[in-house]
């Protein structure tokens, strides 16, 4: 595959960007993997952006909003963004996307998040008037999303990037381990400095040499913690980190026996000693889970840390023995390897045997979709709303629907979970998710193992390089 449609490249070598995937796609209406989420949300532009601090929706293509009533939203949009093509921004634009994502026809991945939407209409070129079929609190953050061309928004899948964009960046080449991204004028954000090669480098020593070597000036979570202290320093390397608003866990599939007894689930829990593998592992660099929404996150209610205590394991497996060996999957990452078998062990210490089984990240989702496995080491990397929640544990989100890959169904969880993405006080809506985490805490749907820091690796020319909450890369696009 290639892209090659924008002017020639400025002479300086562009800013290389080290990652440890090919993007999936490009068309922002089907990217779910986390490198084309960020890819995509470098070419393309949203309404809001999140703020990279805070995770509060900020106007972006938008210059403001009301809310006309409880159901109904009003959007003005700035008068002064072009697509690449040149082709001005409208509200016909805005209105044919958020019409888009929610055909069937067009089959994107992220129909379930504009499912709350009736209707968009025009209210003349620059604004948008969004209303509900329901009440909904997270419109705002919905309308993160990417707005493309009317005339594009109903198109064939298109993975090669050639989708018009308002992001900083446009599409000069993607092929097979390399998107060449270059400075677009008009876009939603000031032009970029530098062009912006994004290296797909998938052994983690290779990308550590290439960091040190000064052939890459950036990379984002793709060194593991214990490799950090041998190259900060080195080749004028600076390593800066932050916490991230993300959740690793381990979902438990509830159709395989005995996982759907909460007694195996609590002890399972019980077994893992999160502040060693946080220590140890990542460095200090992840910080042990209380609970599913990590502190970086606004509704995050602070709980005692999950309790490491073998003897209680070994208690609670007595009233519901495990006799057959679990599967334990992760992905090929090393680090995921490396946390996945020091788990299998722990649990082993109570009497649950596991076998660790790494999978390419394509076999592994199909196998966790289709419900082929007992327990499996995720992320979350993008907690940028607990709504997200209800696409990992609502009982209408089995896929291919959502993410509820552990066929949770939780009556009282569900409620609550719609409570709280109807409820717009935030407040309330607090004190939802504190009774929501209370009831993960008795059941253990899911467990929650720790909360991972957003570490970035920079040389001399990403030095202002710092990465947001929840690991976007639009910092690029400021560096001088």
């Amino acid at each position: 595959m290639g892209c090659a449609r924008h002017g020639p490249l400025a002479a300086a070598r562009p800013l290389e960007m080290i990652v440890a995937n090919d993007p999936e796609t490009l068309d922002p209406r089907f990217a779910t993997d986390a490198v084309g989420l960020r890819v995509t949300r470098l070419i393309h532009a949203g309404l809001v952006r999140l703020d990279p601090d805070t995770l509060d929706p900020r106007p972006y293509l938008a210059s403001g909003w009301r809310w006309v009533d409880s159901r109904t939203l009003a959007v003005d949009l700035r008068s002064d963004v072009r697509f690449h093509s040149g082709a001005p921004l409208r509200a016909g634009d805005v209105a044919a996307t958020l019409r888009a994502l929610a055909s069937p026809t067009v089959g994107s991945r992220h129909a379930s998040v504009v499912e709350a939407i009736e209707e968009a209409s025009e209210d003349g070129d620059l604004r948008v008037v969004v209303r509900l079929a329901h009440a909904h609190a997270t419109l705002l953050t919905d309308l993160e999303l990417p707005v493309l061309r009317a005339d594009q928004a109903f198109s064939p899948p298109t993975p090669d990037g050639t989708l018009d964009g308002l992001g900083p960046y446009a599409v000069a080449r993607f092929e097979r381990g390399e998107v060449l991204l270059v400075p677009a004028e008009g876009g939603a954000l000031p032009r970029p400095a530098h062009a912006v090669s994004l290296r797909t480098v998938h052994d983690e020593n290779a990308r550590a040499l290439r960091l040190q070597a000064g052939r890459a000036d950036v990379g984002l979570n793709v060194v593991s913690p214990m490799l950090l202290p041998a190259l900060e320093g080195r080749s004028g390397l600076e390593v800066v980190s932050r916490p991230g608003a993300n959740l690793t866990y381990i979902v438990v599939q509830h159709e395989r026996s005995p996982l759907g007894d909460s007694r195996i689930r609590q002890a399972l829990s019980l077994a893992v000693d999160r502040e060693t593998i946080a220590k140890t592992l990542f460095d200090g660099r992840a910080h042990p889970a209380g609970g599913l929404i990590a502190p970086a996150n606004w509704a995050h209610i602070e709980t005692p840390r999950l309790a490491f205590d073998p003897p209680a394991a070994r208690k609670l497996l007595a009233g519901g023995a495990v006799e057959r060996r679990l599967t334990l999957l992760a992905s090929t990452d090393r680090l995921r390897g490396d946390v996945a078998r020091f788990v299998a062990q722990e649990f082993g210490d109570v009497g649950v045997l596991a076998d660790v089984v790494q999978l390419e990240l394509g076999t592994m989702i199909a196998r966790l979709n289709a419900g082929d496995f007992d327990l499996a080491l995720l992320t979350i990397p993008e907690m940028t709303e607990p709504n997200v929640l209800r696409h990992f544990l609502h009982g209408s989100f089995v896929p291919p629907k959502g993410a509820n890959r552990g066929r949770v169904h939780d009556a009282a969880l569900d409620m609550l979970l719609d409570e709280g993405e109807q409820t717009a006080e935030p407040e309330a809506r607090r004190q939802i998710y504190a009774r929501f985490e209370a009831r993960e805490r008795e059941t253990m749907h899911i467990l929650p193992l720790w909360y991972e820091d957003q570490v970035a690796i920079t040389g001399p020319r990403a030095r202002t390089f710092i990465p947001s909450a929840e690991g976007r890369w639009l910092g690029l696009a400021s560096i001088p």
